[in-house]
Formats: structure tokens, sequence, C-alpha cells
């Protein structure tokens, strides 16, 4: 029997070639063990074509194996499928044909549709009866309703619209709101269609009691927190406020705010339920870290997120590095409210040296935080003494001063916002006296805004303007005198290389300050990428300014711990050296 078959056949055996079966086996075998199939449409632009294809039942077979019963059984309903895919672009009468061929894989299934002429809106009734219809909001969203009269009926944006006009609604306080009448009549035969939608806003409700989950707090502080009175008519917005002041706070891991609109009675308010997860109570931090100003060190803290039942909080942190040691503890009062306002206490050692000065001084601050219009407002007190020397004169100096800030930030919460801008407002002032070497007046202004140009590619823009009026200006400790030059300040020098000199040459700082600096920084992924950029400015006495300009380029790293960048840069307009400078810093962009 080599080289054949038996075949058994009406009592014979019937002899086939084996070849002979082979090609017989292969002409069967896309209908027994599956094919491939493919799907080629034609005739429609890149959205329809896109939408008819995801509107096919065979589109779910193309990376699938498929017998020839399938692909027929299939491919006979794909022209209904792609009338019904149209319709809610709005072509109610589109035409499909097509044909399905056999090829080496399998199958390929080619429709050609023909879209033809869109529905257009003939008329548009669309309206809110009750309450609801006066809000703006509402008008808003229902002047904005789309499709209008004359355009193509579009069941994506008529969607769209209505869910703005409810969002409005719910926005508002309607939470009992009822879709009436939701009413599309399309004409095929005129390719017309006529809108008819219509709500009953129901009445306006109102936020109820708060209710607070077993805390580590009593119901009376954590009351503080809520941005309204009871009885104020209920936003979404305000929900997201309370939550966001407790997030903020920082005594809890989670906070979940819910409105129960099912318990809501007669009196239209709606009771709130607030469920809080105590935070870890205490926080331990340290770390090591490298910049060119003070060279490397390390840092340690300790933070008490509450230290009793009135929420008040203690901080300790200590930073030692190769040119600064600083050791700082600080006690705060939260007094939430409206203006979420607190009283701080705090002090800190520091001893630095620098290419310019040498300092060691003792700092007590009090003030007051709040809210301010925007702007987070602080007032108060310092008292700051110490010795130093800068250049080659050596003093030793008491001063207590008035100190005020306002700082407004505005972008995203990350180390690398792609835009937003920062402002503040420094103001100080002193006078001779009791606890007080000389008097004094200061005020400094900062900013920071940042763009993105392409994506990966941002633009950052800084400057730093200060003036003073001092009595005796060698009674001023270094912190107090204004330099410039260093990572955050021009690049190419070193840390308060640049201010005015005395007789012997010695930079002892001056009494104004002009600072700008301009960076192109472009990420080539994720992680990674590079800067270029051009600071300027000087401190100086009176009329002594000198621009000074430094030039560069740089590596960025979005680290774990938030943007590394290692800079290198030199002077490109000064009087000083010309050498080579590198500067590494860390933190946040605003």
């Amino acid at each position: 029997m080599s080289g054949r078959l038996q075949h058994f056949q009406g009592g014979k055996f019937r002899v086939i070639a084996r070849t002979g079966w082979a090609a017989l086996l292969c002409c069967l075998a896309p209908a027994v063990w599956g094919a491939e199939v493919s799907i080629t449409i034609e005739g429609l632009s890149d959205e329809l074509t896109q939408a008819v294809r995801a509107g096919l039942s065979l589109q779910q077979y193309v990376d699938r194996d498929v017998t020839a019963a399938q692909v027929r059984r299939l491919f006979a309903t794909a022209p209904n499928e792609a009338h019904a895919a149209l319709e809610p672009y709005g072509y109610y009468n589109a035409t499909a044909t097509g044909e399905l061929r056999t090829t080496d894989k399998g199958f390929e299934a080619v429709l050609r549709v023909a879209a033809g002429d869109p529905v257009l809106v003939r008329s548009s009734s669309v309206r809110v009866d009750g309450e609801g219809a006066q809000q703006g909001a509402v008008e808003r969203a229902l002047g904005d309703f789309k499709p209008t009269e004359g355009e193509v009926l579009d069941h994506g944006v008529y969607e769209s619209s209505k869910q703005a006009v409810e969002s409005a609604l719910l926005s508002r306080g309607f939470m009992r709101l009822q879709l009436l009448t939701h009413r599309v009549e399309v004409t095929r035969a005129a390719n017309t269609a006529d809108i008819d939608v219509l709500w009953d806003s129901g009445p306006r409700m109102k936020l109820g009691e708060v209710s607070f989950s077993d805390a580590q707090f009593p119901q009376q502080f954590l009351e503080r927190y809520i941005p309204w009175q009871r009885g104020d008519y209920y936003s979404p917005d305000e929900l997201l406020r309370l939550q966001q002041r407790l997030t903020d706070a920082d005594y809890f891991a989670a906070v979940i705010v819910q409105p129960d609109v099912e318990q809501a009675g007669d009196d239209l308010e709606i009771p709130v339920n607030v469920t809080l997860t105590p935070a870890k109570r205490t926080v331990y931090t340290a770390g090591a870290y490298v910049s060119t100003d003070s060279g490397p060190g390390v840092r340690a803290g300790m933070q008490r997120r509450w230290m009793n039942k009135r929420g008040h909080k203690f901080q300790a942190d200590a930073d030692v590095a190769q040119r600064r040691t600083a050791l700082s503890l600080g006690y705060r009062i939260p007094l939430p409210g409206p203006d979420d306002r607190s009283f701080n206490f705090g002090y800190a050692h520091r001893d630095e040296q620098t290419t310019t000065s040498n300092s060691r001084n003792d700092r007590i601050a009090f003030n007051e935080t709040r809210q301010w219009h925007g702007f987070t407002r602080t007032l108060g007190g310092v008292y700051l003494s110490g010795n130093f020397k800068v250049g080659s004169e050596a003093h030793y100096s008491n001063l207590l001063y008035a100190e005020g800030t306002l700082m407004r930030k505005q972008g995203a919460e990350s180390f690398t916002p792609r835009r937003g801008w920062s402002a503040g407002l420094t103001v100080r002032a002193g006078s001779q006296g009791l606890l007080s070497d000389t008097d004094f007046t200061q005020v400094q202004l900062d900013g920071k805004y940042i763009t993105t140009i392409a994506p990966r590619q941002r633009v950052l823009l800084r400057g730093t303007l200060g003036a003073m009026a001092v009595g005796d200006f060698n009674q001023l400790t270094p912190e107090l005198r204004f330099f410039a030059g260093g990572d955050r300040s021009i690049r190419g020098f070193g840390y308060q290389e640049l201010g005015s000199t005395n007789a012997q040459g010695d930079v002892i700082g001056g009494t104004y300050l002009a600072v700008g600096s301009a960076e192109y920084e472009r990420f080539f992924s994720e992680k990674w990428g590079g800067a270029v950029f051009a600071d300027g400015g000087d401190a100086f006495r009176s009329s002594g300014f000198s621009m000074n300009v430094g030039a560069g380029v740089g590596v960025r790293w979005r680290s774990p711990v938030g943007m590394v960048r290692l800079d290198v840069a030199k002077p490109v307009v000064s009087n000083l050296s010309d050498s080579l400078q590198f500067h590494i810093s860390i933190g946040p962009d605003l």
C-alpha cells in the first residue's frame, strides 16, 4: 500500500493517490481549521472609517482564526452595521456594498460605503422649568447647547450638551432634577431632525449637618474646617474644599466626604458624612545631599503632627553640611477657619561659612500666618543675635525687627509643573534702640514663571529685586545683606561672591539687589533632560551696579526626591575670574 491510501465506499475499497488527498485537505482547510481575515473600508474619512470599523462584528475576528462559514455570516451583517455606526454622526442614508475575497492567508472583506448627505437640525427646543432656569451657569449651558439649528446632528455632541446642562444644575444644588422630555425625531427623506429636551430642575437643595467619624480630635475642633454654614445651598465644590482643607491639615491619612442625598428631608438639607483615617502621629526624616553652595551634607528631622486635642504641631530639624550647620525648632498653633490662621513660634541656630563671610547667630521668630485675598500672609517679629565676620571686618550684632511676607503660587503640585508661577514680597523693618543696634527697612520681591512651549520643552524665568535703607550697614548680619551668585542666583559665580566691596576689596554685600535668569529645558526621556541658561545681575550700594552674566548648560534628572540639577557655567560678562563653576541643587521648580 506504499504511496497510496485506501478509502472504503459501497463495500469496496478505492485507492486514492496521496497527493490528491493532500490537495483536497488544503482546499478544505480554511473551512475546517480556520483562516485569517482582513477588512478594507473605502469611501469614508478617517474618523468615519474608524467608527464603522469599530461597529463591525467581523472586526472582532481580525486577530483570530475564523471559518469560512463564520466569515460569510458576519460579512452579511456588515452593511447594516455600517449604517448603524454612521447614524450617531448624522448620516442616516448611507449605502454600503462590498465583496468577500479569498486570499493566501484566508479572506479579505472589502466594504464600500457612501455616507451621503448628513442630517441637519431643523428645530431645537431645549429648556429648563423651575428655579434652576434662573441660574447663570444653567443659562450658559443652555445657550451653548449643540447641535443648533442648521448644524449636523451629531449624537455625541448632543449627549455632551445634555450632560453639561445637568452638571450645571447639580453643581447648583438641584439634586432632584428630572429629565421630562428628550426626543430627537429624524426625517430620513428630508435629512432633517427636530430636538426637544425639557428638564424640571426641582427644588434647590442645601447643605445640612456634617457628621465626622471617630478621630483623634473632638467634633468642635473638626467643625472649624467646614467652609460653609449649615443651610447654605449645596455645592460639590464646597465638599471638595472641605476634603482639601482636612487633607492639607496633615492630620489624616485618608479623608472621604460623602453627601447623603437620600436622607434629605422636607427641609431640603443634605447630611454630609466625613470619614477620617488618622495619619501616623510622628514622622522621622533623614537624608544626604550635595549642594555647591554649602557642600555635601546630611539632614534629619522629626515632626509631631499633633501634640494635643487642639491640633498643635511641633517640628525639629538638623542640617549639617561642609560649610553650614543649622538647628531649628518650631511650634505651630493652628486656628482653622475661613482664613486658615495659625500662630507660629520658632528658634534657629545657624553657623555658616562662605567665601565672603563667617557668621554664627541665634534667631527667635514669632508670627501669624493666614490666607488673605488669595495670598499666604505672614506678619510677625524676629530677634537675631550673633557674631559675624565679613571680609576682614568682625562685628557682633543684636537686631529686633518686624517682618511681613505675601506669597502666592499657581501651578500643579509637582516637581516639574508644565505651567505655573510664584510671587513673593518680603518687608522687614527695625528701629535702633532696645535690643537693636541699627535701624533699617528692607523690601524684596521674588518671582518665577514656567511655561511649556512644546512637548517636553519648558522655559523657566525668575527674578529678584531688593532694596533697603539702613542706619549702620556694618551692624547688619550677612543674612540681611544682599549678595548675588550661586545655585539659585547667578550661576557661573560662587555662592555670595558678588556684592559691593570695602576699601580692602572684600565683598561685603549690598543695599540693592537685581538678579534675573532665563532657562530653556528639554527632556529627552521621562526622567532625563538638558538645559541651557543665562543668569545676570548684581548686589550693589547706591549707584555701583555692575552687570555680571553667567551662562552654561545643565543636566536634569527627575529623581524620586525631586528635580536634581547639575549645571556647568562660567562668567561671560564680569570683572572677576572666568573659571568654570559647577552647581548642584535639588528641589521643586516653584
